[in-house]
């Protein structure tokens, strides 16, 4: 096992990828991507989707990291789609409808709907068209998106989001945008766990951090695992984190 240690908006992770999965799946993912990038001369746009608790900001570090470990790879550039939630001041001003009951969209924050995206579209578009544009990021501090957090300038972006390939109205479009998707899925009861223990990394007690996780993501971790669509590449997580391409 390869173990990788990074900060990941402020809580420390230690993942561990196992070495058939580096040199079976990431090192000629990343060796496909450098030879598109080549082939195509200009700047290629890569979406991976995954359900929330599926460690893709994580595995997105790690492959910057590998591709910068070897000289034969084009270097990539990660970015997020966290920095298109609407802002607080509007999740807590507008409500949405949840099992027949109005309530602040800020209940829900991570859903569909709390996100901005035509902002998103009109970003994704930019980068697409090999633009040298700002990026935004989400602060969790501050509990809104920072605009222009980033300059993306890279020859091979990575997008990650949850919704990136969501087969839903508005969000279908974004596909078009891509040179390449990646999707990421795993057993819901997996994910659950993960995101239980992710949430008490903050502080939160385990009763408390259950209760959130059962009503704000595991709606969405439902909706990815029912609604992504189909990806060029189809991986899968197991019960002890490993990764496996779906055949």
């Amino acid at each position: 096992m390869i173990d990788y240690q990074v900060t990941i908006n402020g809580i420390s992770v230690i993942a561990s990828y196992s070495e058939r999965a580096v040199d079976r799946i990431f090192l000629p993912l990343l060796e496909k991507l450098t030879d598109i990038q080549k082939k195509k001369g200009r700047r290629i746009l890569v979406m991976l989707a995954a359900p929330p608790g599926a460690g893709k900001s994580t595995l997105l570090s790690f492959l910057e990291h590998l591709s910068h470990e070897h000289d034969h790879l084009g270097n990539i550039q990660t970015i997020g789609m966290d920095g298109f939630h609407r802002r607080q001041e509007y999740l807590v001003s507008h409500t949405v409808q949840r099992d027949r009951e109005e309530i602040p969209m800020v209940k829900i924050k991570g859903a569909p709907v709390t996100f901005d995206l035509e902002h998103l579209t009109e970003s994704v578009k930019k980068v697409a068209a090999g633009e040298v544009c700002g990026w935004p990021i989400y602060n969790r501090l501050l509990h809104n998106p920072t605009e222009n957090a980033l300059t993306v300038d890279g020859e091979i972006v990575i997008l990650e989001g949850n919704y990136l390939l969501l087969d839903m109205a508005g969000w279908s479009e974004l596909k078009k945008y891509a040179d390449y998707t990646i999707s990421i899925s795993a057993e819901e009861d997996c994910l659950r766990e993960r995101l239980i223990d992710r949430r008490m990394k903050t502080g939160v007690v385990s009763e408390a951090a259950a209760q959130f996780v059962d009503f704000s993501d595991m709606p969405n971790v439902r909706m990815c695992l029912q609604k992504t669509a189909a990806a060029d590449l189809q991986l899968r997580i197991d019960s002890a984190g490993d990764y496996y391409i779906v055949s």
